[in-house]
């Protein structure tokens, strides 16, 4: 396993077309990777390319990529990166083994996070109805949403001293439970992303009905509580849309960002 950064040239044409479709990305990220063909499809309990896209500030952005094999990120740079400043030693982007800090972690070990998802959940309006997919809107409902998965992802977010929390934790108005500020967690920079996905085929395109996605940001702390869950977790991600720039959970040691 590999992680990658790529620190994307924001001014550059071809980075602007990049970050204006999940799906135009995707397709940039998984061309990084010799051995994998457009028609392949990811293993269902294994290892996968995961990618995310940080907004770190006005101009900066980066993008990380979690996979099986190191990536060649050429046709990146010479797109969205720095191309004259490329050379042999400082290619464009940093990969590092991942296998050894995976190999790291413990049950107790306590580290800040950073995780871009879909929160999203099934919903009837009728009985007679079958379900249907809805995203999560409010920070509270995106939070629930987070919460309900931590066991199953090997962590647990850890929660504020009592004597730092500003508001209660308990129960809405309807009746439905709200968190409050016992976590130390944070959602932000919430996206309604909409965007054309085109299946290309010999000499024809295939336009698909739109991809509508509402994602968000989690930032926080958590405890790891079973660490043979929590790498399958950053090896295969959390949640839906994980082709589209969902689902890549990073670790980094406490104090820093996720």
């Amino acid at each position: 396993m590999f992680l990658t950064r790529f620190r994307v040239n924001t001014a550059r044409p071809g980075a602007r077309r990049l970050l204006s479709s999940p799906q135009v990305l995707h397709a940039a990220v998984m061309s990084s990777f010799p051995a994998l063909l457009p028609s392949d499809t990811p293993p269902p309990d294994g290892p996968r390319v995961l990618w995310r896209l940080d907004h770190t500030a006005r101009a900066e952005v980066m993008l990380y990529v979690v996979s099986p094999d190191r990536p060649d990120m050429t046709h990146l740079v010479e797109q969205a990166g720095w191309p004259a400043a490329a050379s042999h030693s400082a290619p464009g982007w940093e990969s590092r083994p991942y296998g050894p800090f995976l190999d790291r972690l413990a049950a107790g070990d306590q580290w800040a996070f950073r995780l871009t998802a879909n929160p999203i959940h099934h919903i009837r309006r009728k009985a007679d109805e079958p379900t249907k997919r809805t995203a999560h809107i409010t920070p509270v409902h995106q939070m629930g949403w987070l919460l309900q998965r931590q066991e199953p992802c090997g962590f647990r977010v850890l929660e504020k001293p009592a004597d730092r929390r500003l508001l209660p934790s308990g129960t809405t108005l309807t009746g439905e439970p709200h968190h409050g500020d016992r976590y130390e967690l944070t959602v932000s920079d919430k996206r309604a992303l909409s965007f054309d996905k085109t299946r290309s085929r010999p000499m024809t395109k295939t336009r698909k009905a739109p991809v509508n996605l509402v994602t968000a940001t989690f930032d926080g702390r958590l405890e790891v509580t079973d660490p043979q869950k929590l790498r399958r977790t950053l090896q295969q991600g959390i949640g839906k849309a994980k082709a589209y720039g969902c689902g890549l959970l990073t670790l980094a040691p406490l104090g820093t960002a996720g």
